[in-house]
């Protein structure tokens, strides 16, 4: 049994949260980031930290999922959330177009436009083959992540495609000739 729930959330300087019916707005240096609060747990500020506490043991199974989001807000508005992604292969490469519109050449026969949600930044190393995707809301970056990797998931024969960093594949052995 996890028993994260019980682990105190620390509340950095200038941090500030405000409980509004089943949700939480989290206001920090980076902006706003707003959590879902399960029904019957609560929170509760004891000695600069935060507590989740639950009601009685029928909310057990969401008593660490509380604590979790409220954690991912807090430290999302303080430091932020990042993910970093490789493109490996001969050809494939990204660049920023704009502002707001990441474009992936992934040795398709077009190059492919990937529009940027609010809230979300990318950065590209100057060899077009790191991108680093940041923001405040983790779900968001790791969705976003995600969508930019299955856009040519890693090929096990050839190792090339979108992975994030310090992903670890399975080669595969290709076929071999018949004798």
């Amino acid at each position: 049994m996890s028993r994260i729930g019980k682990k105190p959330i620390p509340m950095p300087a200038g941090v500030k949260y405000t409980v509004n019916g089943n949700t939480v707005l989290v206001e920090g240096p980076k902006g706003k980031v707003t959590a879902m609060l399960p029904g019957g747990i609560t929170l509760v500020q004891k000695d600069g930290t935060l507590v989740a506490e639950r009601q009685n043991d029928k909310q057990a199974a969401f008593h660490g999922l509380a604590r979790a989001l409220v954690f991912n807000a807090v430290t999302g508005v303080t430091t932020g959330w990042t993910k970093e992604l490789d493109v490996v292969g001969i050809g494939y490469r990204v660049e920023l177009k704009g502002k707001n519109i990441v474009v992936f050449t992934l040795g398709y026969s077009h190059p492919i436009e990937f529009p940027l949600p609010s809230g979300i930044e990318v950065a590209i190393d100057p060899k077009q083959t790191h991108v680093t995707v940041s923001g405040i809301d983790r779900q968001k970056v790791g969705q976003v992540a995600a969508d930019m990797r299955s856009l040519r998931k890693p090929d096990p024969y050839k190792n090339k495609g979108v992975r994030y960093t310090g992903e670890k594949l399975k080669k595969k052995v290709g076929k071999t000739g018949a004798k």
